[in-house]
């Protein structure tokens, strides 16, 4: 297995909470140790592992959004070295920050992971500074600050791979905040208009591998579908947003986490907080398909009702309780001469 290539360095950003921002810089990469290299890896499974992210591109304008024309500097034209590239960010995150009064500071953490062909990407995060108690030699009480990752609120990482090839959304940031995540959404140069249809159709298609991957029976299944279908359809007819956690304990209040896991996961890049679109929840409800030359669509509750029957064996669909109009038409197609 192949060892991650890691570039790593935190730079420092003063500011409390309606007073004024500086930033502290430091001017050399950090040695990536095996404890740096697991403060990372924590780190990012940390981000994973949150709910609530937004998801979006680049902005187009770049005079007002540099952070692309500087990734272009790193990795195509090797114009700037990460140092330098993280410390210019810095700069642009400080005019970002003045900007917003509840903001705060932290240390500023960039890493870049670069694993062949399987991952690189820019992690950055602002982490506070906590303070907790460690026992000295004599086994006195000292205080001991350290790095608070566990309370993580302001985040983001870049698909650098996935930039450079224009597949998908490559940014994700953590939402928390709005105020907050505006200013830090803004210096990741992050464009996050989400379409409600495409979004939908994601939420379901999360639904489904749930219940593909807890091989659930065709009752279990079709319940699950029949909630969500009717919860979506809720939202949506109310002009009610959705959100991960909302949907999970709805859907599987007793045992929410493998929902919620799937639900959240990076592949599935769900963004939160639209409203359904009551297009992309028929599937749930609904088969649809064709060739070229038939169309089909018919019930899930269908298939429970006999009048939809499908052969596994020789891979063919039986439909019954036909409408009068259609046997009329099909005698009359097929009546011999």
């Amino acid at each position: 297995m192949n060892t991650p290539t890691m570039n790593l360095i935190i730079h420092k950003l003063c500011k409390e909470m309606h007073g004024p921002a500086s930033i502290e810089l430091r001017q050399q990469e950090m040695t990536v140790s095996p404890l740096a290299r697991q403060l990372v890896d924590q780190l990012s499974e940390l981000y994973s592992a949150k709910a609530g992210k937004g998801y979006g591109k680049f902005e187009e304008d770049e005079n007002s959004f540099p952070l692309p024309r500087l990734l272009r500097g790193l990795v195509q034209d090797q114009s700037l070295d990460f140092g330098e590239l993280t410390r210019q960010m810095m700069q642009n995150l400080l005019e970002r920050v003045q900007s917003e009064p509840l903001a705060s500071g932290g240390y500023v953490l960039f890493a870049r992971v670069r694993n062949g062909a399987a991952a690189d990407f820019l992690l950055v995060a602002i982490i506070s500074e906590a303070r907790g108690t460690a026992l000295t030699a004599g086994l006195e009480m000292v205080e001991s600050p350290y790095l608070d990752l566990a309370n993580l609120r302001v985040a983001g990482k870049i698909d650098l791979a996935a930039w450079l090839s224009d597949s998908g959304r490559y940014i994700s940031f953590l939402k928390g905040r709005t105020e907050v995540a505006q200013y830090f959404k803004q210096f990741l140069a992050c464009n996050d208009v989400v379409a409600a249809l495409k979004e939908t159709q994601k939420l379901i298609k999360g639904i489904e591998q749930f219940a593909e991957a807890q091989q659930m029976e065709p009752e279990a299944r079709n319940q699950l579908f029949e909630e969500a279908h009717r919860y979506l359809d809720d939202l949506g007819e109310n002009d009610l947003p959705w959100s991960v956690d909302t949907v999970v304990n709805q859907l599987c209040p007793d045992a929410p986490e493998a929902l919620r896991a799937t639900l959240k996961s990076e592949e599935l890049a769900l963004s939160e907080g639209c409203i359904p679109d009551r297009r992309a929840i028929r599937p749930l409800l609904r088969f649809k398909a064709s060739a070229p030359n038939w169309k089909l669509e018919f019930n899930r509750n269908s298939l429970r009702s006999g009048d939809v029957i499908y052969n596994r064996n020789n891979d063919t669909i039986v439909l019954y309780n036909i409408p009068d109009e259609l046997k009329r038409e099909l005698q009359a197609e097929t009546r011999k001469e």
